[in-house]
């Protein structure tokens, strides 16, 4: 699934009217499974200059790039750091880790051959879902509209959820975030 669908997502399900603290959390919750992946390939593409077929075709599948997306997609640690916030009564830390295990819940089905080790330290099997959010091999035809259409209803209930400028206008960014890129892909294979 896209980062911005998952953003979205997490903040719609554990975000707060009149908490602006835990909707940011729900939000940071959401992108922190995919922070590292960000981190590692825009150091390797923007500073380094490593070329995008290495980044996405040999690092991400390296021991160490993948050691390090164990910890942070680990529904496992996720859950029980959800736990002792759901103990604590943690509205803050519930929304975290819930938006954590929400992206890492509506990943698991959706990576064919990109997944990631989702049960360490238990083990380190990835499951090869048939379904992809990307690859139209793998059936992205009918993943990327589900999602485009369950991302919108969220951004309509965060717009009508909070009634702040600034976080109305947070909104539209990840709205366009979201929809922006599907647009431009649609337009330039339009012909092929």
């Amino acid at each position: 699934m896209q980062t911005p669908a998952h953003l979205i997502f997490g903040m719609t399900a554990f975000g707060r009217q009149h908490r602006p603290a835990v909707t940011i959390v729900a939000f940071v919750g959401a992108l922190i499974p995919d922070l590292s992946l960000y981190l590692m390939a825009g150091t390797h593409l923007l500073i380094l200059g490593t070329p995008p077929e290495v980044v996405f075709g040999e690092l991400y599948f390296s021991a160490t790039w993948q050691a390090i997306f164990r910890i942070d997609n680990s529904i496992v640690l996720w859950s029980i750091a959800f736990g002792i916030a759901f103990m604590c009564r943690s509205a803050v830390g519930i929304a975290l880790c819930g938006a954590a295990l929400l992206h890492l819940g509506l990943d698991f089905p959706l990576h064919h051959d990109d997944g990631r080790a989702h049960f360490w330290p238990i083990s380190d099997w990835i499951f090869a879902s048939p379904v992809s959010y990307w690859d139209m091999d793998h059936h992205a035809g009918w993943v990327i509209p589900v999602e485009m259409v369950a991302a919108l209803a969220c951004c309509v209930v965060l717009w009508r959820r909070h009634v702040d400028r600034r976080m109305r206008a947070f909104v539209i960014v990840l709205g366009a975030a979201q929809f922006v890129p599907v647009i431009g892909f649609a337009i330039m294979f339009a012909g092929q």
